[in-house]
């Protein structure tokens, strides 16, 4: 059938069907947020601060980074620990997991003059530490409660499916690891409870992922706005001025601007018009922002993430947003072999997307605003399996902005990583000492959300960790 022919036939349900798949191509978020929206309810607010910008930036290494390799300790007698936990020091084909202290880039903590190596790869990462404005929290996990190595033995209490992918994963995003039912994520329950008093832009979610949806973003009414790494994916040809686009984008403007009896259909029409307006309108703001920042994209997908998320921020006044959290995400870190080489090409990768992005966000003025931070399955085994690392529990992050107390570590980074030393599981996976729950809560109450009933609905167990009304942030990463 000619195309000019469609322009003037009545459209049937299919139709409204098939328009809606098209415009799902460019984002479902949306559509889905409306039809959440017929039933959500807006979730009583407290006396929150939630003045000025902020946004909350999450970097995923998906997969498990072995993290001891990321920050290794250099005192003599924690390093001679470390080299023989890993085995001594890796040469090709020995089956080794340590790294040379020569190629190490040490820092110290300041607040206890202990001295640590970050890997060799991530210089640019030691280059914010010692700015101050970076730190790594120590030996974090997944826990329900604070747990000693008898709960451990005796399995009371403990993260279902503990070093499995999945449910580490989903751990991680939920902060429920008690169960494998929870269905939203911490930053998407935090969204439900703020986002109406923050942002006047309501077609664009306030928690905006690269490329793939996550569970940490999922709320009861909010879930993520997906974009890709060059902005928000429109419907083709649409808007576009040769003769079957312009055939095209009048059949797209006729069907959604029909008036519709039936609520599924008006629903679809609605929520796809909002789509496509709301994906150009994104764009026009993302593309108007230019950055002086040179980000180092080739060969490095989280460098071009991080790209978008920095131009994103920018376009904030326009998209209409002044609270906004972000999800990017790099794999290839479950390395049960080629260890060493896997990590210095993806650690080097994090370390110059962190540099880049902190350098855009300076460029910007909000390096004060935004805080940046890892997260990852869990740590590795410090003991070799003569090819590369296992799944392991506790391990180390990264948290980067200028309102971060850099200089110094935070949690506690164990005293010894020697086998069998008090947190040694087993081949050298570790008993976190410091919880997932309180960095969340932390970067909950610095994002604006008060330390009460609020930040239980946030975090269930919260209350393990952190007493209720307490006003000082629980780890003290943040100023």
């Amino acid at each position: 059938m000619n195309p000019t022919h469609r322009i003037h036939r009545e459209p049937l349900r299919r139709d409204i069907l098939k328009l809606a798949g098209g415009c799902a191509a460019l984002t479902n978020t949306s559509l889905l947020s409306t039809l959440f929206s017929l039933s959500a309810t807006n979730a009583a607010v407290a006396a929150n601060d939630l003045s000025g910008y902020k946004a909350l930036v999450c970097v995923f290494l998906y997969g498990g980074n072995d993290s001891f390799n990321m920050l290794s300790p250099l005192e003599p007698t924690e390093r001679a620990d470390y080299l023989n936990a890993r085995g001594g020091v890796y040469e090709a084909g020995n089956g080794a997991l340590g790294l040379p202290e020569n190629e190490l880039h040490p820092i110290t903590d300041n607040a206890t003059g202990r001295r640590f190596g970050v890997h060799p790869g991530m210089g640019d990462v030691q280059q914010i530490y010692q700015s101050g404005d970076l730190t790594f929290i120590c030996n974090i996990g997944s826990l329900v409660e604070p747990t000693t190595m008898a709960q451990y033995q005796a399995r009371t209490n403990l993260p279902l499916g503990l070093f499995s992918h999945a449910d580490l994963q989903r751990h991680w995003m939920t902060s429920v690891p008690q169960t494998r039912s929870q269905v939203t994520g911490w930053a998407g329950r935090m969204a439900d409870l703020i986002t109406s008093q923050v942002n006047s832009n309501d077609s664009i979610s306030m928690n905006i992922a690269l490329n793939s949806v996550n569970m940490m973003q999922t709320g009861g009414s909010v879930i993520p706005y997906i974009v890709t790494n060059s902005g928000a994916s429109e419907v083709g040809w649409y808007g576009q001025t040769w003769t079957q686009a312009k055939i095209y984008t009048q059949l797209t403007d006729d069907v959604l601007s029909r008036s519709y009896g039936n609520l599924v259909e008006k629903t679809f029409a609605n929520a796809n018009r909002n789509a496509l307006d709301s994906a150009i309108a994104f764009n026009e703001a993302a593309n108007a922002v230019n950055l002086n920042t040179t980000f180092r994209t080739n060969n490095n997908n989280l460098s071009s993430q991080l790209q978008m998320v920095a131009k994103t921020i920018g376009a904030r006044a326009t998209i209409g947003h002044t609270r906004q959290i972000f999800f990017v995400n790099i794999g290839g870190w479950d390395n049960h072999d080629e260890l060493i080489n896997n990590q210095q090409t993806n650690l080097t990768r994090v370390s110059e997307a962190l540099k880049d992005f902190y350098d855009a966000m300076t460029e910007l003025g909000v390096q004060n605003d935004v805080v940046t931070f890892t997260a990852s399955d869990f740590a590795r085994t410090l003991n070799s399996n003569g090819r590369g690392s296992d799944h392991a529990w506790g391990g180390n992050q990264i948290i980067m902005g200028g309102a971060v107390k850099g200089n110094q570590l935070c949690g506690t980074y164990p005293d010894s990583l020697a086998p069998g030393n008090p947190l040694d599981l087993g081949r050298g996976r570790l008993l976190p000492t410091t919880s997932v729950d309180e960095m969340w809560c932390e970067l909950a109450m610095w994002y604006g959300l008060e330390n009460d009933n609020q930040m239980e609905s946030i975090l269930p167990n919260i209350r393990n960790f952190v007493g209720s009304g307490q006003a000082a942030y629980p780890l003290g990463f943040l100023a």
